[in-house]
């Protein structure tokens, strides 16, 4: 066993010179004592008794040991203390510990006392002493635990290392998305203040433009308005010289009768004659018959006709111009209907204007009218006179967009073969709104307040021709009812349609193009024989609807089909096979198809009649099947989609010898490698020009 002393200890022993009961260790420090060179100085030789030594006020022995501090022992020898540090011996253990204050390690582990450091006699080693045995089986087991030890240690520094290097890359990370932030947030201020700065430029610009149109407007009223006056007074003056020329002649005609027939038969004087106005000088004028005096003139009838011309300009009101049978009196800032005297007048502009009203005689000098323009002006259904458009006997088309109608102008002429209401505030339609155009072919009726409610069914039955009917921008939430069976268009953009049910068509068995885009129709809301058996449907337009779909029960004759701006997904199977002769053009760009979307069926029925297809803005990975079937097929479209090979076949057939038929493909902004294109992929088509692939994403 190890002997353990402390400091008081061992100065104890030493003071009392019993030298020999300290271990061997501290015994040999003593005995080398005085060949051991001094390590401090400064300490004093106790002047009274020899061989004592005094540090720090305490007097000890001859041979005393003690230590001051840790590691360091020192000595009284003859008198002088000489002190060095302690060197620790080399233990032969697995486990060391040093113990507080103490300068060198200990083994903790159960091991027998090395005899060369305590100082005890070696103990024999006894054959079959168990001893042997439990010490290396506890070593093995604190080796054990010392490698878990270790084991957990590195797993711990891993895990540190792998936590700083998430860390790192998190920082990373944000740090980028920062940065990304920060240059989003800049690109959009820069973008904004430059709208901003592009906006105030343009107002400015406009305000600039409208200002000098102001003033030419202004300039030219007032030279129109100097004109006229210069005119009026030029006419005035000629009408006041031909007046006195004609009073004139009068007294010298009546001096002749005086002369031949003497004071007996004097004439009574004639009534005083009034002069002539010159605003209506002309208009009152008639053309001369042939074989009239005027005509023996001859030469000099071209400048009179041109001065007739003159004439007639002069008499406009301002802003007003005429070219052969047609006035334009557009943006004139007119407050009525000019009261014009043109007997062979045909057609009558009088768009953007301030007018009201239309009273009964407002075209009376110009009954031969054709064609009459009242768009954009302020016309109410409460100003317009039943009398006034009623005597045009061949008028064939009047339109009023833009005015302030709320219901159709009665007693229209029967003559009238077209009508435009568009842009007004139109909330009826009754049953004989119409009453009496049998001639009317083109009947446009957009952006009013019309729905199903306040359409009488039977407010088109007097219109035997209607063949083309506009009724976009309205509420319906159907298909007005009661449509003439002569209809060939039919225009419901823009509405609040939801459903088409199976009588929805029934009467138009003509019809031949349909336009109902931008509704609320989706795939269940459409009747399975709503216009299926139709054999005259040839175009339809469902863009911008709610489809996830392309529907089915489609019209037979069908030709045009457009399903663009939707959420289509799929095309189902023989969706187009009961077409006859079949589908040539469909439209389905912007919507969601994918790689799964299209089936090997999906165009059964249109491989030789299909023209145009377009696909473009969806999420087609590849080409879809059944392309290079398509025989007819001159336009294809698949830009901007996520399509990143095309194989030698995808659209070309390498078996069909035909001429190619393809004049244009677009391909452009895919993910495709121009580079791994087989070359003969596009051997169908006419020209390699004719194929856009630039530019593509970047993958």
């Amino acid at each position: 066993m190890h002997t353990f002393l402390d400091l008081d200890s061992v100065i104890y022993l030493a003071v009392n010179g019993t030298v020999s009961s300290l271990p061997v260790f501290i015994q040999n420090i003593l005995n080398c004592v005085p060949k051991t060179n001094k390590a401090f100085t400064g300490l004093e030789r106790h002047g009274g008794k020899t061989e004592h030594c005094v540090f720090r006020g305490i007097t000890m022995y001859d041979k005393t040991v003690w230590s001051p501090k840790p590691c360091v022992n020192c000595l009284c020898s003859s008198g002088e203390v000489v002190c060095d540090r302690i060197l620790c011996p080399t233990l032969q253990c697995q486990l060391k510990f040093q113990p507080i204050e103490e300068c060198c390690p200990i083994c903790i582990d159960p091991a027998i006392d090395d005899p060369e450091f305590s100082g005890d006699p070696p103990a024999p080693n006894i054959l079959g002493d168990p001893y042997d045995e439990i010490s290396q089986s506890q070593r093995d087991k604190k080796d054990r635990l010392k490698k878990d030890e270790e084991e957990r240690i590195r797993k711990k520094d891993a895990e540190r290392k792998q936590r700083e290097k998430q860390k790192k890359e998190e920082a990373e990370r944000q740090r980028k998305l920062k940065e990304a932030k920060e240059a989003r947030e800049k690109e959009e201020e820069l973008r904004r203040l430059r709208e901003e700065e592009e906006e105030r430029a343009a107002a400015e610009e406009r305000r600039r433009r409208m200002e000098e149109q102001r003033r030419a407007e202004e300039d030219r009223a007032h030279r129109l308005e100097m004109e006229q006056r210069e005119m009026m007074r030029a006419l005035e003056e000629a009408a006041e010289r031909a007046q006195e020329g004609l009073r004139g002649d009068k007294a010298t005609e009546d001096e002749d009768m005086v002369w031949l027939r003497g004071d007996v038969f004097q004439m009574p004087p004639a009534p005083p004659t009034r002069a002539a106005d010159p605003t209506l000088l002309l208009a009152l004028q008639e053309p001369n018959e042939p074989g009239e005096e005027d005509h023996e003139l001859g030469e000099e009838e071209p400048e009179v006709v041109e001065e007739e011309s003159e004439m007639v300009t002069t008499l406009l009101p301002p802003g007003c111009s005429i070219s052969d049978v047609t006035v334009t009196c557009e943006n004139a800032k007119l407050m009525g209907i000019p009261p014009l005297s043109i007997p062979e007048l045909k057609s009558l502009s009088l768009q953007g204007n301030e007018i009201k009203t239309i009273p009964a005689g407002a075209f009376n000098g110009i009954p031969n009218l054709e064609w009459i323009d009242l768009g954009k002006n302020k016309i109410v259904s409460s100003g317009i006179d039943p009398q006034a458009l009623k005597g045009l006997k061949f008028l064939s088309r009047l339109y009023m967009d833009g005015n302030l109608l709320e219901q159709i102008p009665s007693e229209l002429p029967s003559t009238l073969q077209e009508l435009k209401i568009n842009d007004n505030n139109l909330k009826e339609i009754e049953e004989n709104s119409f009453e009496g155009l049998s001639s009317l072919v083109t009947l446009e009726m957009e952006g009013n307040l019309l729905s199903e409610g306040n359409v009488n069914p039977q407010a088109f039955k007097p219109l035997k021709e209607l063949t083309y009917l506009r009724l976009g921008r309205n509420h319906f939430r159907s298909i007005p009812q009661g449509l003439p069976a002569s209809l060939l268009e039919l225009y419901l953009e823009n509405n609040l349609i939801e459903e088409i049910s199976e009588m929805a068509f029934n009467h138009t068995t003509n019809i031949n193009a349909v336009v109902l885009r931008h509704n609320k129709l989706d795939e269940s809301s459409i009747a399975p024989l709503a216009w299926i058996n139709h054999r005259n449907l040839e175009s339809l337009d469902l863009s911008h609807n709610n489809f996830y779909l392309v529907p089915s029960f489609l019209p037979k004759s069908l030709i045009h089909l457009v399903l663009a701006g939707n959420q289509i997904e799929r095309i189902p199977g023989y969706v187009f096979a009961h077409m006859e002769p079949g589908l040539e053009y469909l439209y389905l760009s912007y919507n969601k198809l994918d790689g799964d979307a299209i089936e090997p069926e999906s165009f059964f029925g249109t491989f030789n009649t299909m023209t145009e297809l377009c696909l473009d803005h969806n999420q087609l990975t590849s080409i879809p099947m059944g392309i290079n079937e398509m025989t007819t097929l001159h336009f294809l479209r698949l830009n901007n989609n996520k399509i990143r090979h095309i194989s030698e076949d995808a659209i070309c057939d390498p078996l069909n010898e035909d001429d190619s038929h393809l004049v244009a493909l677009r391909l452009e902004n895919n993910f495709l490698d121009p580079r791994k294109i087989p070359p003969t992929a596009f051997s169908c088509v006419r020209s390699y020009s004719s194929v856009v692939l630039k530019p593509q994403r970047i993958k």
